[in-house]
């Protein structure tokens, strides 16, 4: 038995191939499925499984392209209320691989639906396992994103409870030696203490995981339900595009309506657009009311947290071949759908000042200064005292709160955020307000 791990980085997201004999399994599959294809081709296996450890929030996956492609069967949890062809897959279950097996656990915390996969090697021992959104290196997933989505639904501290004895009882008691796989790594928005590490054993998690070390149900509760990151918009959505499945990767890609700039090509007004372009160039032209989500490895989290589901977009790109890259990470997240046309290149010529740092350094109260962190960084350090805190993902639903009376200054942590707060405030005030972006001079401050 092969295990083979893919990684998407924009997501931090982990995928598996699993093959034995010739016969080939894959667990939670990325939006492109060629990697599998090709991974298939080259050590002549059939694709025969695909398998969801539960319907994700955070990415789309292929598997129903997979199935319709290959004829694999596709394995979910009966709790999970796919619309799709597949094969209930829980405790008890098995999948027959070549000269191996896949075992399903039911591991519910991060959702009602979840599972996790063992895989048994030739000998019938437990080599590794697969845990899904359930077991991180280092943390365990969050409990608050099904709430109000998929078909099952759960609160929050119920989840958690869950959470607590899934790990206990499921998975603390494989042996020490047997090789944890999650779907997540560091930077993930699936749970909060991540490690950069690709993979770990039950032994060491036991050691060092701290959702694994002795504690009362409570504590482990209150502990897990603390300090979670923000929720991006898409979330709630992809659940819902996983559960149906999703269009297949390269037709949705062709489907978009792609043009140059300069070609003469027609932007609708009133359609949000996101340029991707980096902040200087956007500052020195930009369409009017262009948002600036740069392309950066969090673009994918980003798009998907200040554009709402369903609100179309152009998507512009600094060439071609960006856009295409930018297309394929759009779809990703599902969101290709919603792109009204992507654009290359730019004839905007709308452009803004860069801040005056040193006259903001010496008189900060001429203006209003908005914080863009999230709650849990400005905890840590407030960099101005008297700064709206308006984290990013929740910037369009609160401009009302910001005084127009002074010219305003963003801020985040590094610059990213900042570049598309500004842009998002200065479609909003429209000239009326002077807009300035601090970008990375607040590592000075």
């Amino acid at each position: 038995m092969e295990i083979f791990q893919f990684e998407d980085k924009g997501l931090s997201h982990y995928s598996y191939a699993i093959i034995s004999e010739g016969r080939m399994a894959l667990v939670d599959p990325a939006r492109n499925p060629e990697p599998y294809y090709s991974l298939a081709q080259k050590h002549g296996a059939v694709i025969e499984a695909v398998i969801e450890t539960h319907p994700h929030a955070d990415f789309v996956s292929s598997h129903l392209e997979i199935h319709r492609k290959t004829g694999a069967r596709i394995y979910v949890s009966r709790l999970l209320g796919a619309l799709y062809p597949h094969q209930p897959f829980d405790e008890g279950n098995e999948i027959p691989l070549g000269a191996a097996r896949l075992r399903a656990l039911n591991t519910p915390g991060h959702s009602p639906d979840s599972i996790s996969i063992v895989a048994l090697d030739e000998d019938g021992r437990e080599k590794a396992v697969f845990t899904g959104d359930t077991l991180f290196i280092g943390d365990c997933g969050r409990p608050d994103l099904r709430e109000s989505a998929g078909k099952l639904t759960a609160a929050r501290e119920e989840l958690a409870r869950q959470m607590y004895h899934s790990l206990r009882s499921k998975l603390m008691p494989l042996p020490s030696d047997v090789l944890v796989y999650p779907a997540h790594g560091a930077g993930s928005l699936c749970g909060k203490a991540l490690s950069s590490a690709h993979s770990s054993t039950i032994g060491a998690e036991k050691m060092s995981n701290w959702s694994m070390q002795p504690q009362t149900e409570e504590t482990f509760v209150a502990e897990l339900l603390a300090d979670q990151p923000f929720v991006p918009a898409y979330f709630p959505y992809a659940v819902e595009v996983n559960r149906r499945g999703a269009a297949p990767f390269r037709e949705a890609l062709a489907a978009v309506q792609q043009a140059d700039a300069d070609s003469g090509f027609n932007i609708e007004a009133g359609v949000l657009i996101a340029d991707t372009r980096a902040a200087a160039e956007f500052r020195n032209g930009h369409q009017p009311g262009a948002f600036n989500l740069m392309d950066d490895t969090r673009f994918e989290t980003w798009l998907g947290s200040v554009i709402q589901p369903g609100e179309a977009f152009y998507l512009l790109a600094q060439d071609r071949n960006s856009l295409q890259t930018l297309l394929e990470r759009t779809a990703s997240i599902g969101y290709e759908t919603h792109i009204k046309a992507g654009i290359a290149g730019n004839t905007g010529t709308e452009t803004n000042a860069a801040a005056d740092v040193d006259t903001f350094r010496r008189h900060p109260e001429q203006y209003t200064i908005v914080d863009l962190r999230n709650p849990s960084e400005v905890n840590t350090r407030r960099i101005f005292a008297d700064a709206l805190e308006i984290p990013l993902y929740q910037l369009r639903s609160r401009l009302n709160e910001i005084p127009v009376s002074k010219p305003v200054m963003v801020h985040c942590a590094g610059g990213y955020r900042s570049a598309a707060g500004a842009s998002i405030l200065q479609a909003a005030f429209k000239g009326s307000i002077a807009v300035f972006d601090l970008g990375e001079a607040v590592k000075t401050f």
